[in-house]
């Protein structure tokens, strides 16, 4: 239990704590789609659906005081500042538009650390009462899907339905919730001509054989994302090289047919749009040109962003973005994630031998905005904490499972002290551009609290131990709920979490077991050295022994090469 618990604050503060203060609790269960809801197998007071029903019922529910609501601050990529975000339509429904993927392969890490940020943002937006309608595209037309199903004979839009797909399995796996609307370019081709028409019409875009580019030197405000200067930008990634355009950073709108290329008909002939103008078009479709967020991976900051403002503006003059928000990159083992250098992970690599959710929170372990490096030490101390969270949370459940609180009990205050504490350091930290990192470190302590009220003798006598309990897994199960990291069921989630583990250990749990009962005869033959080796075997594939009144158990944890000293065996 001693090493579960140190485990609980392995993972780092990458950023300071915010100033705390006192916050009303709100509505998070909501966020979670039916299959993630928990069973209630025990009874609360009623949980509040606003901040107003919360200040009728917090002096005899929990005893929190009431207080004003959060004030959402999010980093601007444009205005380069943290700027207080207040929605285009004040009480009206939030639109945030993110880039999807380009379905020619398998996704990677790179794609879950982008799309389980914007989640987090998604579910924090609700959390603080706001509507959302939340758009992401799938690209599925794209010079790279068409070249891997001409080298695997497959059609492209078949290649890209089957990795689309794909993609959705495993951003369900990720608990990322399903945005409002999953557009697809080859059903908006009749949008994305709309548009190019509209900004040829504005002189911002010119044809030549087929082919329509935008004018850079005719839009005077590009560039203003990035903060490049014209004469900073080069043809080369996907921009084309084409001798015909008048400046070389001028970029393709449409893109002539060639043969064995899905085309369509057009006022330029026969072709099949850009990259850029895509998101463009769909993003005005389904939440107008004006609209609040819009977001995606730092690599998309120059070009694609930068030419969606472009196109989207000269398109149609009042045109505008409130926040641009992006997310940094992923290194694998200290170096860029690529494919030419062969440490290229896919989400589902990573999944063969540890729990999605192990993934997600290594994810949020670092500031959305920070790079992250990627390795399997940092993946075995997600991996971890999770198993202990969970099974902290599993103990609590079944110690409370008969049991009936009375919704006017108060609590005792060093429990609503805890409660009052991790919501006041989970709606801080969030507010503050979504500090992931620090919102889990608070759930740390209420968890080593929950620990020794289950475990301890001192915790067992305290008074209301039981309700103390139930009140703070509530809290906990709000604050997973917001961070996507809430179980349908604590029981299976640990269950799974022991099988990943006994894959990566290449064992079976009879095989485990059996190595227990070698363990206990040499203990029972005072054979500490024989005992003391096979509990090092097992330690060192990541399999922790503990011992108990009712026996010896078995428990996931981070392999012995990745931990300090451990104490040997002892008569």
């Amino acid at each position: 239990m001693a090493a579960a618990r140190r485990a609980a604050g392995l993972l780092p503060l990458l950023l300071s704590s915010p100033s705390r203060a006192r916050l009303p609790h709100r509505q998070a269960l909501a966020l979670t789609p039916p299959l993630l809801r928990p069973h209630r197998l025990y009874s609360h007071s009623p949980k509040p659906s606003s901040s107003a029903a919360f200040s009728a019922s917090a002096s005899a529910s929990n005893g929190a005081p009431a207080g004003r609501a959060r004030e959402l601050h999010l980093y601007n990529t444009k205005s380069r500042r943290k700027e207080l975000f207040q929605p285009r339509v004040p009480g009206g429904e939030v639109g945030m538009y993110v880039c999807g993927v380009t379905p020619y392969d398998d996704s990677h890490i790179g794609h879950a650390r982008a799309y389980v940020a914007f989640d987090v943002l998604y579910r924090y937006l609700r959390y603080l009462d706001h509507k959302v309608r939340y758009v992401r595209n799938f690209t599925d037309i794209d010079d790279k899907i068409i070249a891997r199903a001409n080298q695997l004979g497959e059609d492209p839009f078949s290649l890209s339905k089957r990795y689309s797909d794909d993609f959705l399995s495993d951003m369900a796996n990720l608990h990322c919730l399903p945005p409002s609307v999953e557009p697809r370019v080859s059903d908006h081709i009749d949008q994305i001509i709309n548009m190019i028409k509209q900004i040829i019409d504005n002189d911002c875009a010119y044809a030549i054989g087929g082919d329509v580019y935008f004018s850079v030197e005719n839009f005077p405000e590009y560039g203003d994302l990035s903060g490049r200067k014209l004469d900073d930008n080069r043809a080369g990634e996907r921009v084309t090289v084409d001798e015909r355009k008048k400046n070389p950073a001028d970029f393709a709108l449409w893109k002539a047919a060639k043969d064995g290329e899905p085309s369509w008909d057009s006022p330029w002939g026969p072709g099949r749009p850009g990259w850029h103008i895509e998101c463009s078009a769909m993003s005005a479709h389904y939440l107008g040109h004006s609209f609040d967020i819009h977001g995606g991976g730092e690599d998309l900051i120059f070009p694609h962003h930068e030419n969606e403002i472009a196109q989207s503006r000269a398109a149609c003059c009042d045109s505008s973005i409130n926040y641009w928000i992006h997310n940094g990159f992923v290194n694998v083992n200290s170096q860029k994630m690529s494919k030419s250098l062969g440490n290229f992970v896919t989400i589902r690599k990573v999944t063969e031998l540890y729990h999605p959710l192990a993934l997600r929170m290594f994810l949020l372990g670092t500031h959305y905005r920070s790079p992250i490096n990627y390795t399997i030490e940092q993946l075995n101390v997600a991996s971890d904490r999770l198993y202990y969270t969970y099974q902290t949370l599993q103990d609590c459940e079944e110690s409370c499972q008969q049991h009936q609180s009375k919704a006017g009990d108060p609590l005792p205050v060093n429990t609503t002290n805890c409660i009052q504490k991790l919501h006041d350091e989970f709606e801080t930290s969030m507010s503050d551009d979504l500090h992931t990192s620090v919102a889990l470190a608070a759930i740390s302590e209420p968890l080593k609290v929950m620990n020794d009220l289950l475990h301890t003798r001192k915790g067992k006598k305290q008074e209301k131990r039981l309700e103390s309990l139930s009140a703070m897994e509530e809290k906990i199960r709000m604050v997973l709920s917001v961070l996507g990291l809430l179980p349908s069921s604590y029981y299976e989630a640990l269950q799974q979490l022991r099988e990943k583990a006994l894959r990566r250990a290449s064992m079976t749990e009879e095989q485990v077991l059996q190595k227990i009962e070698e363990r206990t005869s040499a203990r029972k033959a005072k054979q500490y050295e024989k005992s003391d080796e096979i509990r090092k075997e097992l330690a060192a594939v990541g399999i922790a022994l503990m011992d108990g009144p009712d026996g010896t158990t078995w428990r996931p944890s981070v392999p012995l090469s990745e931990q300090g000293p451990i104490a040997t065996e002892v008569g």
